[in-house]
């Protein structure tokens, strides 16, 4: 049946809509790198366990080459129930000749795949029932068929994306279509709006990256479904788009940690922060930050600051050190003692009563800060859903991967969020694109402090709707439970 909100509702697999059975089932997932993908799988996990009580999952921790996190031990500190365990992979080291992070990553999954049906196979308790992988992760989906269970793909970015790939994936099959025409508009089913080439992803518009996007394409269609880090609420359109593929999808979002620890328990580097913002005007903060990837040559960092002096506004910048070109390592944080030199002079004693630039930021904590008012992003996903959760309308200026597709999807699609840009890209080996001049900036800035009462209501009504999508009645609750009937017919 289709409930008032038009998703989807099951009168079994539901935690609280019928009978605990007594078969129980056991899933394997398998994350790809970075303290994102694994926090986001592990939340994926303990969403899985805590709707169904038959349901155990195993998480099996690939240490990749090119990853600063700790592995299993961040992990294990996620994990808060027994039926979620973790398993961590011993390291496996890609050839010499597997020199970029894209070829060590498919090179480590490949000497892992042993790895993983030596661990699947030594597992006791409950029956497997499913393999999820990680959306990088697409080449253990032969591993599953060696089990003879169904694979998914945990899906972390927007289902609109989702659909994105899958459809120009199609395109560049079927008719060898080409991406980088700046006159063409292209129709793509999972968006109401014509999408413009400047908002398309790098990996599809730039042929080195051909090989790549065509292995990825093939990779996702041979999952059995998606579970997509997203909720129906948001991305009805996208989803509607979905009811006839040929692979069901699992919008079960937003996946996030709303009870991450506040600032009373963050260490003493955080302490300031907040006890700055804790003397700010209620609303009254913009907050500027990119990611844990993004940063800026010195040239747009003074832009930044002339654009945020002139607007007069209230801010909190997190301000990072760009990695040397074409290093694969993160940005870090400046020395206090390097800040005058880079920003214009006088500007930190000048905006000293109105804002503070910090280094590292724990974004999610800040967003739900009264003070904070609006929020220039990167638009990463989990960003994205993070200030959709949190109610604080965005200024987008993505960077790289999906960021352009996320805030073009949020200004044009949801008409959620203002503009600084669509279609700045910063390459791996290159650099940005373009330099945003100050006087861009400012009005973009200028336009989220004095944002449209339309937007500052759609946001509002978005953030009550991602708090209530997962309780009973809600579409992601009920995903959830198509989710767990369809895995319980496996065992």
């Amino acid at each position: 049946m289709k409930e008032k909100n038009g998703c989807n509702r099951l009168s079994c697999g539901g935690r609280l809509s019928c009978p605990v059975m007594k078969k129980e089932a056991r899933i394997v997932i398998v994350p790809s790198a970075g303290a994102g993908h694994i926090a986001s799988t592990i939340e994926l996990a303990k969403l899985l366990v805590n709707h169904d009580p038959r349901l155990w999952v195993t998480e099996l921790v690939i240490k990749f080459p090119f990853d600063r996190t700790s592995g299993n031990s961040y992990a294990q500190s996620l994990v808060s129930t027994e039926r979620v365990n973790l398993i961590n992979l011993l390291p496996e080291c890609p050839t010499d000749s597997e020199s970029t992070r894209v070829g060590q990553m498919i090179a480590v999954l490949e000497n892992q795949k042993p790895n993983i049906k030596e661990a699947v196979s030594n597992l006791t308790g409950p029956p497997l029932a499913a393999f999820i992988v990680d959306m990088f992760c697409t080449a253990i989906i032969d591993v599953a068929k060696h089990f003879g269970v169904p694979s998914l793909v945990f899906y972390t970015s927007g289902v609109a994306f989702l659909g994105l790939m899958l459809h120009l994936h199609t395109l560049r099959e079927r008719d060898n279509a080409e991406f980088n025409d700046s006159d063409t508009e292209f129709i793509i089913p999972s968006f109401a709006n014509a999408v413009p080439p400047k908002a398309l992803p790098s990996v599809v518009i730039n042929k080195e990256w051909d090989s790549f996007f065509l292995a990825y394409g093939k990779g996702l269609k041979k999952a059995d479904g998606f579970i997509v880090n997203s909720f129906e609420e948001l991305e009805s359109h996208a989803v509607h788009s979905f009811t006839h593929a040929p692979q069901p999808i699992y919008p079960v979002g937003p996946l996030l940690n709303p009870k991450a620890h506040a600032h009373v328990h963050a260490d003493a580097d955080n302490t300031d922060t907040f006890n700055w913002l804790d003397h700010q005007p209620p609303s009254s903060v913009i907050f500027l930050c990119f990611g844990s990837m993004g940063s800026f040559p010195e040239d747009q960092v003074r832009e930044i600051a002339r654009a945020l002096e002139n607007t007069g506004a209230r801010f909190l910048w997190s301000l990072r050190k760009p990695q040397p070109k074409g290093s694969m390592s993160l940005p870090s944080d400046y020395p206090l003692s390097d800040l005058p030199a880079i920003l214009p002079p006088g500007f930190l004693d000048r905006t000293a009563e109105i804002g503070k630039v910090i280094g590292w930021a724990p974004q999610a904590q800040i967003l739900a800060h009264s003070a904070t008012a609006g929020f220039v992003s990167h638009c990463g996903w989990n960003s994205t859903l993070e200030s959709v959760y949190y109610g604080v309308p965005v200024a987008t200026w993505p960077l790289h991967a999906e960021q352009q597709m996320n805030a073009f999807e949020l200004v044009c699609e949801l008409k959620m969020a203002v503009e600084i840009a669509l279609d700045y890209r910063v390459d791996f080996w290159t650099g940005p694109n373009t330099l945003l001049t100050a006087d861009k900036i400012e009005k973009g800035i200028r336009s989220l402090m004095n944002i449209d009462q339309d937007i500052k209501n759609r946001v509002k009504e978005m953030s009550e709707k991602s708090r209530k999508t997962l309780l009973q009645g809600g579409c992601s609750y009920s995903y959830l439970g198509r989710f767990t009937h369809y895995i319980m017919n496996q065992v």
